[in-house]
């Protein structure tokens, strides 16, 4: 009996030394480690079929049938690939066809599509369960076409009278799409800012919610954003505000960053990342030149939301198609800057499987989980990756080789450094790093491909095949590890006696019996 106890204790400590370096357990989770999975609930998927009224998914711009029951049914789909965090598109009271979240009519009720308040409260629970945190989108510039507050003479001043609030001849709104002509509202009204700012933090304190995602931070005035912050962070500890600006002038974002939002959609980091990765062949220097603008511009790149499409946006996938490039090596190339560059990556719905999508409603399509793996598996490496190296999340960037398809460069953080090698072009490269700018006499393990270089004569030669990618850790050359053979031997050694054992009392006991 003493035997099999010390064999089942010393078998914790051979798995002990047989982690990979740099498999830890982060002591602290910042935002910075996060990784937001943004979902549109009506196309994720159908979880209750019994508020499945007035759905028609053969019409992009009808309601499909996705609710909150079919996003907990999926949370750990969403929790198995990496992802920490789940972003989900407005879900307050919509008006008829507003499927997307955007037509608000009550800011104080869920869409009647989507499930009760309940099954809402259920959804962040069950979240919050398997360590996640769940942010909503909150409209603050626009509501719905025909809200009840345009016909309500004490709110004329909620509204402003830009251009956009066209009017028929029958005073109705025209809306030329989902997001065009929609009544914008004036924040500078105290009563609706009062208003705005109320229902925000009933949702927090309502529903224990970890985050907004706020659109068009740019229509908003600055003196309602920096009070909005202000009373919505008081609301809740660690509460991230994520907001857009749409702009690709890094500039123009940066002038928002006094209000007090945590970060920004970085428009202008998907402006070079797009063109860079949505063919073969295409230089990347001048991507990693605006990163390392942008590194410099704002306040805090570690909070910035690095993404690569959205709802608003013609897909990736898209670009690639018309390009004549299988999306699959390109998403991965992509995603993988994406993953390992100061940011928090945002991947909309659909990217893990290449889904595509073009102007307005097509973006929209529905979710199919009955799809190729190949890409699901990538993100979910990546995910492992990001989730316990902190050098990915946390760590200084320094480029160690820029060369027009090809890119090198690592993330340090305290004692940990990760290399990074991306190879865009259509051949096998052979990249030389100085032992000068990493550590001599020692060897990068690679975490994707399970490559191994060793340090030689003072460099460190990587090679990649055609459009690939690796993540290296930097680690002590390869030799005896002397306390996983001692672990070993004691193992094997318990083992044996244990076995010994058995074998002299089974046959004390047959000498007995005869």
């Amino acid at each position: 009996m003493k035997k099999r106890v010390w064999t089942l204790i010393l078998i914790p400590l051979l798995l002990f030394y047989a982690l990979p370096v740099g498999a830890v357990e982060k002591e602290d989770r910042k935002w910075q480690d996060e990784s937001i999975y943004f979902l549109m609930v009506d196309r994720f998927n159908n979880g209750d079929f019994k508020n499945d009224f007035h759905v028609n998914v053969k019409d992009p711009k009808s309601f499909h049938g996705g609710d909150f029951q079919g996003i907990i049914e999926k949370l750990d789909y969403i929790k198995d690939m990496g992802f920490t965090t789940i972003l989900l598109t407005p879900v307050f009271d919509n008006e008829d066809k507003g499927y997307h979240g955007y037509w608000v009519k009550d800011f104080y009720n869920t869409e009647e599509h989507f499930g009760t308040i309940d099954d809402f409260k259920k959804l962040v629970q069950e979240a919050h369960k398997k360590d996640m945190k769940v942010m909503l989108n909150f409209p603050l510039s626009h509501v719905g076409p025909n809200h009840s507050w345009m016909k309500e003479a004490d709110k004329k001043d909620w509204f402003n009278n830009q251009e956009g609030n066209q009017l028929t001849d029958s005073g109705q709104p025209i809306v030329k799409d989902w997001l065009e002509g929609l009544p914008k509202l004036n924040q500078e009204n105290q009563e609706l800012k009062n208003y705005l700012i109320d229902a925000a933090k009933w949702w927090i304190s309502e529903t224990n919610i970890d985050g907004y995602y706020i659109d068009s931070v740019d229509q908003v005035s600055k003196n309602f954003m920096t009070d909005f912050v202000k009373e919505v962070k008081a609301a809740k500890d660690n509460f991230y505000l994520l907001g857009e600006v749409s702009s690709h002038d890094p500039q123009r974002i940066a002038e928002y960053q006094g209000t007090g939002m945590d970060g920004f959609i970085d428009y202008p980091l998907t402006a070079s990342l797009r063109p860079a990765f949505d063919q073969v062949d295409k230089s990347l220097v001048e991507m990693n030149k605006q990163k390392e603008d942008l590194l410099s511009t704002y306040k805090n790149p570690y909070l910035m939301g690095s993404s690569m499409d959205n709802l608003n946006t013609v897909r990736f996938t898209h670009d690639t198609v018309e390009k004549n490039q299988h999306p699959g090596p390109r998403w991965k190339l992509a995603l993988t800057y994406l993953y390992t560059t100061p940011g928090i990556p945002v991947v909309y719905y659909g990217s893990e499987i290449a889904l595509e999508g073009g102007v307005g409603a097509d973006n929209h399509r529905q979710m199919d989980f009955r799809t190729d793996k190949d890409l699901i598996d990538y993100i979910t490496k990546l995910g492992e990756l990001r989730n316990n190296f902190p050098s990915l999340t946390r760590g200084e960037m320094k480029w160690l080789a820029n060369e027009d398809g090809v890119t090198v460069y690592k993330r340090t953080f305290e004692n940990e450094t990760t290399v990074i090698a991306i190879n865009n072009t259509s051949e096998s490269q052979n990249i030389s790093i100085n032992a000068d700018q990493l550590e001599d006499d020692k060897e990068l393990r690679g975490l994707l491909t399970n490559d191994l270089v060793k340090s030689k004569d003072g460099h460190y030669d990587l090679i990649l095949d055609r459009e690939e990618a690796e993540v290296y850790v930097l680690s002590q050359k390869s030799g005896i590890n002397i306390p996983y053979v001692t672990a070993t031997i004691i193992v094997y050694g318990a083992f044996i006696v244990f076995i010994f054992m058995v074998w002299r009392r089974s046959k004390r006991k047959r000498a007995q019996e005869e």
